[in-house]
């Protein structure tokens, strides 16, 4: 059941906080690191539509996504430069009035965070737990990267790592562009040719990467991930009477296999074949953590490498550390409030995190027509920049096509705050700022 928007006013419910059930972890090894937009706006590529919202769908006034201006919409940010590695990034360096930049300021504020690299945060607690299982298993031979980055051409992005060009992860909807040859980079693999090209045989890329992603639970625009790689040498393989696949495969799961409840779920990477995704079971369901895969030969000839054969795999930490640490919303990584950031403490993996918070959400519903150029990511992106991180969830509950063809869907949006509670004239503000009745 859910309440159409009238007139910028709302109704709303509030509800109890869903309760998570926590997963029992063991003692600690790679295996069980489980490798381990007073207007309205819409954003389609760079540009804002201001849109209506209707009374009912069958109206003729309906919200409409048709009608896009030219100037791209901006959130306040405090910060005008970053440094990342040494290099100094200003704001417009990143944020621009170029065409094919779609970089919000929220996204521009995450730039130089590193949550990996903070020993007392849960992620930096997690890499590091992992970079000590590397050192321990494989003799300190596994090279590292934490400081790289985070902006990099569309070659190393995707052509490097053989994405085709007509692939989805290409696409503005999915991709933060720069300009249409600099993006910021969609995961840690955007590394890896380089460091082949430069003779690294053994290596990790931990790092904050950037996708436009719908909004719940385990969601987020900015999230880490750890890229690892391991290649062989005919000697390697040559006397265990397996092609070099096959021990590729071989030695890729035995280094990530573990005791949690886990599972191997065949996939496709345009980098890898075979691929696989390893999932573990959490709050209920199976959660993908990471996906892997023997590196297609095609990259490492490009690296020189013609006579090798590789496996690599890349770990979403922020996944992973929610397991672990018993963490139910991916929000509250990015969280300064200290009842959250001092019950973590350097090399303790595994503490479980107290709840300091059980607040009620707030619900808002709106519907509205859509056009063909409709994307729910872009929504998400309108929803992030009025709200942030108050927003919990949006989710489509409805969807309606008339006798002329014109759909309408209707979304509900959850407001949460991890802190404190929301009032109703707050929220109904936030909704009025991104509505024009």
């Amino acid at each position: 059941m859910y309440t159409l928007i009238q007139r910028g006013h709302f109704q709303k419910f509030c509800a109890a906080r869903t309760h998570y059930p926590s997963m029992a972890m063991t003692a600690i090894s790679l295996a069980q690191l489980t490798l381990l937009s007073k207007s309205s706006i819409f954003l389609c590529r760079n540009r804002v539509g201001t849109f209506n919202f209707s009374v009912a769908f069958s109206t003729s006034s309906a919200l409409s996504f048709s009608n896009f201006s030219q100037k791209k919409w901006r959130q306040p940010v405090a910060a005008s430069v970053v440094e990342i590695g040494g290099l100094k990034i200003a704001k417009e360096d990143v944020v621009r009035d170029d065409p094919t930049n779609n970089v919000p300021d929220a996204i521009f504020t995450k730039l130089g965070m590193q949550l990996h690299r903070r020993d007392k945060h849960p992620i930096g607690i997690l890499k590091n737990a992992i970079y000590e299982y590397f050192d321990k298993n494989y003799s300190n031979k596994f090279e590292k990267f934490d400081n790289l980055c985070p902006i990099v051409s569309v070659k190393a992005n995707f052509d490097d790592v053989l994405v085709p060009a007509d692939h989805v992860s290409r696409s503005d909807n999915d991709t933060y562009y720069v300009d249409s040859q600099t993006v910021l980079r969609c995961h840690t693999s955007a590394h890896q040719a380089e460091l082949l090209r430069r003779g690294c045989t053994h290596f990790l890329v931990t790092g904050d990467v950037y996708r436009r992603d719908s909004i719940d639970s385990t969601h987020y625009p900015v999230f880490h991930q750890m890229e690892g790689v391991h290649v062989f040498s005919p000697d390697d393989w040559g006397s265990s009477r397996v092609d070099a696949t096959s021990y590729a495969t071989q030695d890729l799961k035995a280094c990530l296999e573990g005791a949690v409840e886990m599972r191997w779920v065949d996939t496709y990477f345009p980098f890898t074949n075979p691929s696989f995704e390893l999932e573990i079971f959490f709050q209920e369901k199976w959660l993908e953590v990471l996906g892997c895969g023997v590196m297609e030969q095609e990259i490492l000839k490009r690296s020189g490498k013609t006579d090798n054969s590789a496996w690599a795999f890349g770990l979403g930490l922020e996944r992973l550390a929610m397991v672990l640490f018993d963490i139910p919303d991916i929000r509250l990584f990015w969280s300064t409030d200290e009842r959250f950031t001092s019950q973590f403490a350097k090399g303790e993996l595994g503490v479980k995190f107290k709840p300091f918070s059980k607040f009620p959400p707030c619900y808002k519903d709106m519907s509205f027509w859509i056009s063909d150029s409709f994307t729910e990511n872009n929504l998400c992106e309108v929803v992030r920049g009025i709200a942030g991180d108050l927003v919990e969830e949006v989710r489509l509950i409805d969807s309606f096509t008339n006798e002329k063809g014109m759909t309408s869907h209707c979304y509900r949006i959850a407001y949460r705050s991890m802190e404190r509670s929301l009032t109703d004239e707050e929220i109904n503000d936030l909704q009025n700022h991104g509505i024009v009745c």
